[in-house]
């Protein structure tokens, strides 16, 4: 302004000339206005892709929770919940394991649903460091034999837990220190919990008849979270058992061993090896049989043996298929 205003007090200068350096002085200015109000450096865009990728548009509330983040109102079946870290691409994957890195567990845990088993959308097979868990001080919730393992049930489903068996009413313990997060009724889990614990890992429990705490609840291992049943999505009484973390589950034998109800060591270190499971599930193809559909031509359309069919459904050559139904191929 201070160069426009010497310019325009210039005595030789015609009317005219003033005009035409008015004009262009004007225009000069507009173009570098707008040049500013658009500069960011690309490092702060980058810092601010990282953060936003994990905590989109972070909250440090724990009542706050993004609600681009949250997309359902109540948690999903056991067997074949949507755990969202599909949604992130590999760039952001990378950029969020990285602003993960070194964070304590209340740092990464910003986010607190009373309502969402997963509300982090995050994915861990990208993760590039190694965290120490401690499973020191562990209580094992239900001293009872092992009825269904984590993994794929009849070939497509996967179960993110393990089954526990018990009678109705018998008391189910919570595993480590923590605080309840979810404590309601739901579709899938029936009566459930959802403990936040101070190592950072979250245990699920389902299947309750009646459950003894609430959300916000201030737990030690050993206290109560309710008693056994079937409720939910279950074809008799059983404790259905999830370990996660950052939403994303764990199989339980990696930590516990189920025979002498202890956990297999002080300490878990976590990393990337945990979670390629999630890899192997995302390259697995299914087919939907349709009327008229036999082994044979599954077999004949997909590539893949029926001996093959048969070894990744848990069939037989002599098992009726149904329209409708999902037969795995990869």
């Amino acid at each position: 302004m201070n160069l426009l205003k010497r310019m325009l007090n210039m005595p030789i200068l015609m009317h005219k000339s003033k005009i035409i350096l008015l004009c262009t002085a004007l225009l000069f200015a507009g173009i570098l206005a707008v040049a500013q109000q658009q500069e960011v450096p690309t490092q702060k865009i980058n810092a601010q892709r990282a953060i936003a990728d994990y905590f989109n548009a972070m909250s440090v509330a724990k009542d706050t929770i993004p609600a681009t983040i949250i997309e359902d109102d109540e948690i999903e079946d056991d067997n074949d919940e949507e755990f969202g870290f599909d949604e992130l691409d590999s760039e952001a994957a990378t950029n969020t394991a990285r602003f993960l890195d070194g964070m304590s567990a209340e740092e990464v845990y910003k986010i607190w649903s009373t309502d969402i088993v997963n509300p982090y959308n995050i994915r861990l097979t990208d993760k590039a460091d190694t965290t120490m868990i401690d499973l020191s001080g562990y209580v094992h919730p239900m001293r009872n034999v092992v009825t269904s393992e984590f993994g794929f049930r009849r070939g497509y489903r996967f179960h993110y837990g393990i089954d526990v068996r018990l009678q109705r009413g018998d008391s189910v313990l919570c595993a480590f220190d923590g605080t309840v997060r979810i404590a309601k009724r739901t579709k899938g889990y029936g009566f459930c919990v959802v403990v936040r614990h101070h190592n950072g890992l979250e245990t699920i429990y389902g299947h309750f008849s009646k459950l003894a705490v609430k959300p916000n609840e201030e737990l030690k291992a050993g206290d109560l979270l309710g008693y056994g049943g079937s409720t939910g999505r279950s074809s008799g009484p059983h404790l259905h058992y999830e370990f996660r973390y950052l939403g994303v589950p764990l199989d339980p034998r990696m930590i516990v061993d189920f025979d002498n109800y202890s956990t297999k060591s002080d300490t878990l270190m976590l990393s990337a090896t945990h979670f390629t499971y999630v890899k192997e599930m995302e390259q697995i193809r299914f087919w939907t049989v349709r009327k008229g559909d036999t082994l044979g031509k599954i077999a004949q359309k997909t590539g893949i043996s029926i001996s093959k069919l048969c070894q990744l459904n848990k069939i037989t050559t002599k098992s009726i298929l149904r329209v409708g139904q999902k037969i795995r191929y990869t």
